[in-house]
């Protein structure tokens, strides 16, 4: 299963729509890298935040989640508090081909303050604006820059197509825009 190159990723953003805006060139001046870089796509994170609060004391229950676990904030820069966690979306929208696998890694400029990223893997043929998990591991505030790199993608191709897909299961995830919450 390799790791695909820029040249691939290009053609499959262009030829494809994979990848919904692309930026073909690796963007850094003045701000946290995004765009296409040599095995990997790096990806910017949009103005929309929801950051945990304890506020109205809710339990943060994965098979019966509130919204009430949150407070919702568009804004150029997001600050998550000490310890917490917030949710966010990537800016681009990515449609996954049926033999390939899609891995995420943080930043590491990120990732040396503290701040990690998570995200699921995308599956084969899913499609959607990706929901970022993003946690503050440090004792202090922490800064987010909205339309700035969060992330990175690793595009894995399989020897041949897989037999069942995420458009096949009828994912629930499937099509997403914005920030999707947990759902059963």
């Amino acid at each position: 299963m390799p790791v695909m190159p820029d040249h691939w990723i290009r053609q499959m953003a262009l030829d494809h729509a994979m990848i919904e805006p692309f930026t073909e060139t690796q963007k850094r001046d003045g701000v946290i890298s995004y765009g296409l870089s040599s095995y990997g796509y790096d990806a910017r994170v949009a103005d929309q935040f929801k950051i945990f609060t304890n506020v109205d004391s809710a339990i943060v229950d994965p098979k019966a989640f509130s919204p009430a676990s949150f407070v919702d904030r568009t804004t150029d820069i997001c600050i998550i508090p000490p310890n917490s966690f917030a949710l966010a979306h990537t800016v681009e929208y990515f449609r996954i081909p049926r033999d390939t696998l899609v891995i995420c890694l943080g930043k590491s400029t990120y990732a040396r303050c503290g701040i990690i990223v998570n995200v699921t893997p995308l599956e084969p043929e899913w499609e959607g604006q990706v929901t970022i998990e993003i946690s503050n591991t440090t004792p202090l505030p922490a800064k987010i820059y909205a339309n700035e790199g969060i992330c990175q993608f690793l595009f894995l191709q399989g020897a041949s197509p897989c037999e069942t897909s995420y458009a096949d299961k009828a994912g629930k995830y499937m099509g997403q825009r914005g920030v999707s919450l947990p759902r059963m």
